[in-house]
């Protein structure tokens, strides 16, 4: 798809693993982890393994974790910042999610709706039509636009295209009866919620999402808006093995890819998702019941088996059960994360490149298939 901690828990181990091996850094609380599959695989093997398929691939920089039984077990950093510099990453490194950015925003949003601050179901554009200029909507898709509601939006099922680029909106069906993959559906959602608070959609909302979900849940190093932690360590993104001398210094919160993080941080969130404690199960069973089922015409359903989509995440069932997954790509930046709740497992990764989804699918040859 387009665009689109520190204080984590080790409960059941005291000893930390400090591997190095020709540019990675990470702790690991474990020799071995545990694939979907049930096949046990050293953290030795693993990590010269990414850091020989990074090499051949071209992926600079990476930062990835695993979860076993509802714990981080493997978390590890490889490569450098920029290819230009050779800054070495490490756990202080944070990249661009992408549209990694959609199902925390979703989650945020799902938080709000327990606070009594949103209604799922109500219309967004009361709060959006004192802000919106003329012509941003096209004339044969207002009816349609007026029926949008955060469910819709969060599952894709607005027919508004992934991004409009500027154009009027077009909607290209009846909102809530197929799916169409909006990133610009998701903009809107943040702008109406951010109105709807009277803080906009800037640094204080933000700031809420830090305050209601990224602390409580030990994310201290994920942000939607630029910051001076930000600043000091973001990685550069790269594209065909070349630097990418643009940073997205974003002021204004981009539900669907404006998202800064690192595998560890976004880790805690996928550990959230199957074991709640900062939201009520009921609404995390909400979130990942499927709200927009895929038609069997669907090109997602036909190319990777995926059947439909929650509240934030894509689904698909899988023989260890049924997969909660998110892809995000910035071009430069990409960003994959996925977790079988039956399982308790969870993976994700980070990587400052245009590659990082060939370095999934060799990876696959030893931890098993992830997407």
């Amino acid at each position: 798809m387009n665009q689109s901690k520190r204080k984590s828990k080790y409960l059941y181990l005291v000893l930390f693993f400090t591997f190095s091996i020709g540019g990675c850094i990470g702790q690991n609380i474990t020799s071995t982890l545990k694939t979907p599959n049930g096949d046990n695989v050293k953290i030795t093997t693993l990590n010269t393994y990414i850091k020989s398929a990074m090499d051949s691939i071209g992926v600079p920089g990476l930062s990835i974790a695993i979860i076993n039984d509802h714990n981080i077990v493997y978390h590890n950093t490889f490569g450098v910042t920029s290819l230009k510099t050779k800054e070495q990453v490490t756990k202080n490194t944070i990249f661009e999610g992408a549209s990694l950015s959609k199902p925390l925003f979703a989650y945020f949003l799902m938080k709000m709706v327990e606070n009594g601050d949103l209604d799922l179901d109500k219309p967004i554009y009361p709060y959006l039509k004192a802000i919106f200029p003329d012509g941003v909507i096209a004339k044969e898709s207002f009816e349609a636009y007026q029926k949008l509601t955060p469910r819709i939006i969060l599952s894709h099922g607005t027919g508004i295209p992934n991004w409009v680029k500027g154009k009027p909106i077009t909607i290209a069906f009846e909102p809530g009866t197929d799916f169409s993959y909006s990133g610009e559906a998701y903009q809107h959602l943040g702008a109406a919620f951010g109105t709807k608070m009277g803080i906009g959609w800037g640094s204080k909302l933000d700031s809420l999402f830090l305050k209601e979900v990224a602390h409580p849940i030990g994310m201290d190093r994920s942000f939607y808006t630029w910051n001076d932690v930000l600043e000091k360590n973001v990685a550069k993104g790269h594209m065909k093995g070349k630097v990418n001398p643009e940073i997205h210094r974003d002021k204004k919160v981009g539900p669907g890819y404006s998202l800064q993080s690192d595998a560890e941080d976004y880790a805690l969130f996928l550990i959230e998702m199957m074991n709640p404690k900062n939201i009520k199960t009921s609404t995390r069973d909400e979130m990942l019941k499927e709200h927009n089922h895929f038609k069997k015409e669907s090109k997602l359903l036909k190319e990777t088996g995926q059947t439909g989509w929650g509240l934030g995440f894509a689904q698909k069932p899988t023989p260890n059960g049924l997969m909660h997954l998110h892809t995000g790509n910035n071009h430069d930046f990409q960003a994959y994360s996925m977790f079988i709740p039956k399982q308790k497992y969870g993976f994700v990764m980070f990587a400052n490149s245009d590659n990082l989804f060939p370095l999934l699918q060799t990876l696959e040859k030893i931890i098993g298939k992830h997407f």
